[in-house]
């Protein structure tokens, strides 16, 4: 499994916030631009506790298993591997509906008189404050969940 790059989680919160800013220029100059959902940086915080608490759940019996406690619970490959995927995919997520709010929020800054754009802009931060918090989760977990090196380069001589 590959890492997550700190590249491609940048592009697409860049890409992501570019295109919603233009979009968002173009339907206020057409309509009504739709509003910020309360819920999303909501919704968005509570992935993030539990990526972390996932995390810290690994790292405890990991550790655990490390100093050979009596009774302590091993982490099972394939679950850890599952934790890595939800991380990652979480992430990845994150990076684009944070790039979103972003956008939204950039363009919002240009009206901050009226109140009702304020609020909006408030939990469009909000969002992408909560997105960065899911991504350093899942980067969390990752690191936890990263086997260690090899020390050896390749398989045993045969004798």
């Amino acid at each position: 499994m590959k890492q997550l790059r700190l590249k491609v989680l940048a592009g697409l919160f860049l890409v992501a916030g570019i295109l919603s800013w233009g979009g968002a220029r173009l339907w206020d100059s057409v309509g009504t631009l739709p509003s910020v959902p309360l819920a999303a940086p909501i919704v968005l915080a509570v992935i993030a506790v539990v990526l972390t608490a996932t995390a810290l759940s690994i790292r405890v019996r990991l550790k655990a298993q490390r100093e050979r406690r009596p009774g302590a619970k091993g982490v099972e490959p394939l679950m850890a591997a599952r934790a890595v995927v939800f991380g990652q995919a979480s992430a990845l997520v994150a990076a684009l509906v944070a790039g979103l709010y972003g956008g939204v929020g950039v363009f919002l800054l240009g009206s901050l008189d009226v109140p009702a754009r304020r609020d909006q802009a408030l939990y469009a931060a909000a969002a992408v404050v909560a997105g960065f918090g899911v991504i350093a989760a899942a980067l969390f977990l990752e690191r936890i969940c990263k086997l260690p090196e090899d020390d050896d380069k390749g398989p045993a001589p045969a004798a």
